[in-house]
Formats: structure tokens, sequence, C-alpha cells
């Protein structure tokens, strides 16, 4: 959503008659930043001027995290670094447990020192922990005094722990296909009969293109218009430098 409809507190231009546009047709909204809370991403929308969408279009990875450990391991224990967002995710479907965690869980935001550090290394090595990251993302875009800013993204903040350990996380955000998955899902479409809109074309565009979905690029975020495309990425079906323009581009039935 950051990037495609507002960046940080700030609606993107053509966001709100987008979503008007939209409004009849089936979709969800799923981000790769696991801070906040469905119901908190549904009143952030609302206080900069969008129609509030409902709770269950709305899926974080942080929300995609504790619903997949669950299904692996009902009543799992966990030691989790990140933001509140994050811990209240898991905490309607699993156990706080530093000395016996299951499963090591990294998000973004607030949380990480050395002595987290430390307790998660050890359930690492000792315990057998397995270690678990909300999503990839080095970087994740913000505001601060009203000015863009960049904060360290989820597969940064995991680093330290993968070079202590030796261990690969288990990551399941963007582009990995949790998170469309349960997407599709909820609205009962079948990823061919879907189209990925986003701004990062090696998250939002490639993850949806190796799962089938049909992909449009909005060049409105971290991608900006007059950028090269990466060769080594899927194309998108649809390369857009606004949501005006993205809208000439698709039928909307």
């Amino acid at each position: 959503m950051d990037g495609v409809l507002y960046h940080g507190d700030s609606p993107i231009a053509d966001a709100f008659s987008f979503i008007e546009s939209i409004s009849d047709i089936p979709h969800c909204f799923i981000t790769n930043n696991p801070i906040k809370l469905p119901e908190q991403v549904v009143e952030k929308m609302t206080s900069m001027g969008f129609a509030a969408p409902v709770i269950e279009q709305i899926i974080t990875s942080g929300e995609a995290t504790a619903l997949w450990l669950n299904q692996q391991n009902p009543n799992f224990r966990y030691f989790a670094i990140g933001a509140e967002g994050l811990h209240k995710s898991l905490q309607k479907y699993g156990n706080e447990d530093v000395e016996n965690a299951d499963y090591v869980v990294f998000g973004e935001g607030a949380g990480i020192d050395y002595e987290s550090l430390s307790i998660a290394i050890n359930l690492i090595i000792k315990k057998q922990a397995r270690l678990i990251s909300t999503n990839p993302d080095n970087t994740v875009d913000a505001t601060r005094s009203g000015q863009h800013w960049v904060l360290p993204g989820g597969g940064a903040l995991v680093a330290p722990i993968v070079v202590a350990t030796g261990v690969t996380p288990i990551t399941i955000g963007k582009p990995f296909p949790l998170l469309y998955e349960m997407a599709f899902n909820r609205m009962k479409l079948e990823a061919h009969n879907c189209l990925m809109i986003g701004d990062r074309p090696d998250t939002d565009i490639q993850g949806a293109a190796d799962i089938g979905m049909r992909t449009a690029l909005v060049r409105t975020g971290r991608f900006l218009s007059g950028e090269i495309y990466p060769d080594n990425l899927h194309q998108p079906d649809i390369d857009a430098n606004s949501l005006s323009e993205l809208l000439k581009n698709i039928e909307l039935e």
C-alpha cells in the first residue's frame, strides 16, 4: 500500500478516485509491513480520507506469519523481535516462550538490541528453534518531518542472526507466495483471475508473476518514472506512471 496508495501519511495523487473505481470489484490490500495490525491499517486509511475497507481485506505479513505458524504447529511457542503489531498478531495464536521457543520471529520496527539478538541466537543454536522472517525487504520507505526517510526492513534486521547462526530464515512476505495466496483465497478467486498492483519490481511484480497472477507496476513509490526496468525480473503486464494511467489500461467489469 505504501508507495501505491500513500506515502507515509499522505495519499498519492488519484488514490481516492482509484479506490472508488474498484469498489465493486473484489480486492485485498497486502503489505510486507508487519508493524500495524489490520484494524490499525484501516484506521490509518480512514484518517487519510480513504473509505474504510473491511478488516478482512487487509493482510499484513505479521498476520500471515502468525496464521502460517498456527497451521504448522497449533499453540506454537515463539520469541519475537519487532514492533507491537507483530507481537499482537502472534499472541492470537501462539505463546511467547523465551526459554523454549519453537520459532524465532523477526519483523520490522523497534525491538532489536544486543540482548534480544543474544536470546535469538541461543534459541536457534541450542534449542533448534526455526528462524522466521516476516518479509525480505532490506529497506522500507517512511516520512520524517515531511521528508522521505529510509528505514531498515525485515531482511536487514534478520541479517545479524543469519550471519551468527548460518541459518536461512523461512520468509513469509512478498515475493514469497503466502500473502498472494491468502488474498485470492479470501476473494475466492484463482491466481490467473487476479491482478497484482505494486510499486516494487523485485517483490510485488516478481512474486505475483511467479504464481501466475497478472501484474501492474505503478511508478509512484520506490521505482519511479523513467527508471530502466531490471532485465533479470519478470516484466509487468502493465507499466503505468500513475494510478490514473493504470485505470486507462485496465478494463473494469
